[in-house]
C-alpha cells in the first residue's frame, strides 16, 4: 500500500444525460433518461433529476416511464459521447502516463507516476485542477476520489458525487470500509452478495469477523482469499495504462421477435458490417468470429469460428457469421442478435487463395457489354424510404437552423430549435419527408478561444474545439455541485446520489 493518496479515480456525473442537458438548454435542470426507447429498451443513464423518481441505469425503459412519465426520453448519441470522452482522457493523460480507462466516463490515474502528486496536498491540488479543466473543456462535471489504492479511490469518488472531490487519508481505510455493505467491495455482485447474506454477512466488518477460513469455505479458495484481503483494505493492484481490448462486438435487441429467416440473415450481415467498422476505426483485425443469438424463450446461444489469420474484411466476417447462423435453430423467433470478433491483432492476414479465387471469378464473368440483351424500359424513380428521426438526435432546417428531434410519428416530426449557447428554443412540427430538414452533426458544448489545442485531440469534427462564444457557466446539469472535500485523518463529503 502507498503512503500517500496518489491514485485518482474519475467518474463523470451521469455522463450521457449530462451531455444531453448541456447540449439542449430546454432540458437543463429537468429529468432526462437516455437509453433504448422500444418495448425492450433499457436505461443507459438517468440524470440526477430523474433518479429522484427511482429511475436508474439498467432499468427497463418501460418501468422508467411509469416512474417518471414526464421525463425526456432520448436515444443515445455514442459518437458524441466518445468525442467528449476523448477530451477528458486527453486531460488525464496530461497528468500521468498511467491512465486506466474503465469506460467512456471512468478511469484510474496514477498521479505519482506523472510526478504531479507525492502527498495529500499535492494530490488534492491535482484533483481540483482536473475538475476545473474538465468543466472548462467540456462544460460537464466529474467526481474525483483520491486514495492510496484503486479500491478506496473508487469508493471515494462515489462519496464525492455529484461534482465533488473526496480524499481518503492512508491509514483510515478500515474505518471507512467497516460499516459499508459487502457489495462495496470489487468482485461482490448480486449472486455473491446473496450468498454472503444467507450466511449472515452483510457488512465489510462482518467479513473480517467471519475470518478468512470461513470465506474460503463459502466462496472457494481464490475468491475467499481475495475478498478477505479487500475487506482489510489490502489492494496492491497497479494502474494499468490502456488495457488491451480482448474483443470487439455489436448487438441489437428487437422490439418484436424476428421469425423470418431471410431477415435474420440480413440483420446478421448488417451487424457484421458494423462490427468491422469498429474494428477498422480501432486499427485492429481478428481471427475468431462470434455469433450471439438470444431466442424467444431467452435462451442464448453463442457460436464461433476461428479463421486461419486475422482479418478486417467485411465480406469475410459476413460469410463466417452466416455460416455460424446456419447451425442455429431460429424457428421460434429471435429477440437479440450479436456479431463479435476476438483474437485481435493490429495487422491483417488475407486469405490469398480466397482472394485469388474471387479475382478469377470476376475475370471469368461476362462483362455487361458482352451480353446481348433487349432494350429495357427506364424504371420509375423509386419512392424514397421514410427517414427515421430518433428522439434527441441533431437536425438542421434550411430556414430555422440547428435543432434536435423531440419526437416523431404519423408522418410528422417535432423539432426544438436551440443550441448549447442559446436560450431554450421554440418547437416546430414538419412532415417527416420535408426536404428542408436534414440530420446533422452535434454542435460543440463549449466554444472557448482559450481551450488548449492539446486537450481536443481525438474529438470528432464539429463536436469540440476552440471557437467563438462561451457556454453558460455554472449550469445545473446534475442538480447542484458537490460539497465533498478532504479533512485530516479521513474524509467529509456529500453523500452519494448514485
Amino acid at each position: 500500500m502507498r503512503t500517500a493518496p496518489t491514485i485518482l479515480h474519475l467518474d463523470m456525473d451521469a455522463f450521457f444525460a449530462s451531455a444531453e442537458q448541456a447540449s439542449k438548454p430546454s432540458l437543463r435542470g429537468k429529468a432526462v433518461v437516455v437509453g433504448g426507447l422500444g418495448p425492450r429498451g433499457v436505461v443507459a443513464t438517468a440524470s440526477y433529476e430523474a433518479r429522484v423518481f427511482g429511475v436508474h441505469s439498467a432499468m427497463p425503459t418501460a418501468q422508467a416511464r411509469r416512474l417518471a412519465p414526464n421525463a425526456a426520453y432520448l436515444t443515445p448519441r455514442f459518437t458524441f459521447y466518445r468525442a467528449i470522452s476523448e477530451q477528458v482522457m486527453g486531460l488525464l493523460r496530461a497528468l500521468s502516463p498511467l491512465v486506466e480507462p474503465l469506460s467512456l466516463d471512468e478511469a484510474f490515474v496514477d498521479l505519482e507516476a506523472g510526478g504531479v502528486a507525492w502527498d495529500s496536498a499535492s494530490a488534492e491540488r491535482a484533483g481540483l485542477k482536473l475538475r476545473a479543466d474538465i468543466r472548462a473543456v467540456t462544460g460537464l462535471t466529474g467526481s474525483v476520489g483520491l486514495a492510496a489504492s484503486k479500491m478506496i479511490a473508487k469508493i471515494a469518488s462515489e462519496r464525492a458525487k455529484p461534482d465533488g472531490l473526496v480524499l481518503i487519508e492512508p491509514g483510515t481505510e478500515r474505518a471507512l470500509l467497516g460499516p459499508l455493505s459487502v457489495r462495496a467491495l470489487p468482485g461482490v455482485g448480486p449472486a455473491t452478495g446473496d450468498h454472503l447474506r444467507r450466511a449472515g454477512i452483510t457488512t465489510v466488518d462482518e467479513i473480517v469477523e467471519a475470518g478468512e477460513d470461513e470465506l474460503v469455505r463459502l466462496l472457494g479458495k481464490a475468491h475467499g482469499h481475495g475478498l478477505y484481503a479487500m475487506a482489510l483494505a489490502h489492494d496492491d493492484r497497479p494502474v494499468v495504462a490502456e488495457r488491451e481490448a480482448k474483443s470487439v462486438s455489436v448487438e441489437d435487441t428487437y422490439d418484436v421477435d424476428i421469425h423470418d429467416r431471410l431477415r435474420i440473415g440480413l440483420e446478421v450481415q448488417r451487424l457484421a458490417d458494423r462490427c468491422v467498422r469498429r474494428l477498422r476505426s480501432a486499427g485492429l483485425s481478428g481471427r475468431t468470429i462470434v455469433l450471439k443469438v438470444r431466442r424467444y424463450d431467452f435462451s442464448t446461444l453463442t457460436r464461433s469460428e476461428t479463421l486461419r489469420g486475422p482479418t478486417d474484411d467485411p465480406a469475410v466476417v459476413r460469410e463466417a457469421a452466416l455460416r455460424l447462423l446456419d447451425a442455429v435453430d431460429t424457428t421460434g423467433g429471435v429477440r437479440l442478435l450479436g456479431v463479435g470478433v476476438s483474437g485481435l491483432a493490429d495487422y491483417t492476414q488475407e486469405d490469398l487463395f480466397a482472394q485469388a479465387a474471387g479475382e478469377r471469378a470476376r475475370a471469368e464473368a461476362p462483362q455487361e457489354d458482352d451480353v446481348p440483351h433487349a432494350p429495357q424500359p427506364v424504371p420509375e424513380e423509386p419512392e424514397p424510404a421514410e427517414r427515421r428521426w430518433l428522439p434527441g438526435h441533431d437536425v438542421r432546417h434550411a430556414e430555422y437552423g440547428h435543432g434536435w428531434v423531440q419526437g416523431s410519428g404519423l408522418g410528422r416530426v417535432t423539432v426544438r430549435f436551440e443550441t448549447p449557447d442559446s436560450e431554450p428554443g421554440r418547437v416546430r412540427t414538419f412532415r417527416t419527408d420535408d426536404p428542408a430538414l436534414e440530420p446533422t452533426e452535434p454542435l460543440p458544448l463549449v466554444r472557448r478561444p482559450d481551450v488548449p489545442a492539446a486537450c481536443l485531440d481525438g474529438a470528432a469534427p464539429g463536436t469540440a474545439g476552440p471557437g467563438a462564444g462561451s457556454a453558460a457557466e455554472g449550469r445545473a446539469a446534475d442538480g447542484g455541485s458537490g460539497t465533498g472535500h478532504p479533512v485530516a485523518g479521513g474524509w467529509r463529503g456529500q453523500p452519494s446520489l448514485g
